[in-house]
């Protein structure tokens, strides 16, 4: 243990020269996202982590494995929700981490080598394992971490982009109109469903057009939830028309044995417009 502090302090001592070596040889035409930043302000973050991390790192020197480990949580939590390294591509971040790994094994030959006779190879060999384990796991550990925020704003992103695509517009006082672009799968049918019951309310409307002509395949799940929806409106006072309904779609409704009778229909949105739905 007392071979293990005298290394932990020689390596605390070199936390400073470490970073600006890191920095100084990171190649920033080869790297992408946070590593590739010409902003000062960036630069002196990313340095600040980097030093940080030598500091809890160097702790498995002194400290049980486990416990060195479970104090990296809030570094990790928050290094890798940053923006600028949700910004950076996974495989340059393990690129990094494993040049860290080589800083570390080559300061403690280099540690050895002030020491000579002191430290014996199977010394060396400990150290360098303690190294590598626990690069590992934290490696491991922040990329588990830094791929749940990226999932996590893809999906916020994914959510915000079915948000605008399904924007219902006020033609009147009374009446709003939904035209739906593109494909509706399950989860893009269920926002649409809660987004339009709450801008029909909010807006205050009677009357809602849903236009499906840019809508080209949907499937069993979608089809009832564009039913629902109809229903949904319903009791809340909101008289539904249909309009633009292809082929395709037409002919999934019927063999799912969904029935038009209770839903105004029209084959285009200029002729739903030209008529009241409760005349349809």
């Amino acid at each position: 243990m007392e071979k293990n502090k005298e290394l932990y302090s020689y390596l605390m001592d070199q936390t400073e020269r470490l970073t600006e070596e890191w920095y100084q040889t990171l190649e920033k035409s080869n790297s992408s996202g946070v590593y590739a930043s010409s902003s000062e302000e960036d630069i002196k973050l990313v340095k600040k982590q980097n030093q940080e991390f030598h500091k809890q790192f160097f702790q498995v020197f002194t400290k049980e494995e486990a416990s060195c480990i479970k104090q990296f949580e809030e570094w990790i939590v928050n290094v890798a929700s940053d923006p600028n390294h949700l910004a950076t591509p996974s495989h340059s971040i393990l690129n990094e981490y494993y040049r860290t790994r080589d800083q570390y094994i080559e300061l403690v030959r280099e540690f050895v080598s002030l020491q000579k006779g002191q430290y014996t190879q199977e010394d060396i060999d400990l150290w360098n394992k303690m190294i590598i384990d626990t690069m590992d796991k934290v490696t491991v550990w922040f990329i588990e971490e830094h791929s749940k925020y990226l999932k996590k704003r893809l999906q916020d992103h994914q959510e915000l982009i079915y948000e605008l695509s399904s924007p219902v517009i006020k033609l009147n006082e009374t009446t709003g109109l939904l035209p739906l672009v593109g494909d509706i799968d399950t989860a893009r049918a269920k926002l649409i469903l809660e987004n339009t019951l709450t801008q029909c309310a909010d807006k205050k409307l009677n009357c809602l057009y849903v236009d499906l002509s840019g809508v080209v395949a949907i499937d069993t799940m979608v089809a009832q939830q564009i039913f629902q929806l109809h229903d949904a409106l319903s009791l809340i006072g909101v008289k539904t028309t249909l309009s633009g309904i292809r082929p395709e779609i037409a002919q999934t409704a019927i063999q799912l044995g969904l029935s038009f009778d209770n839903i105004p229909v029209t084959s285009t949105l200029s002729r739903a417009l030209n008529y009241n739905p409760e005349t349809l």
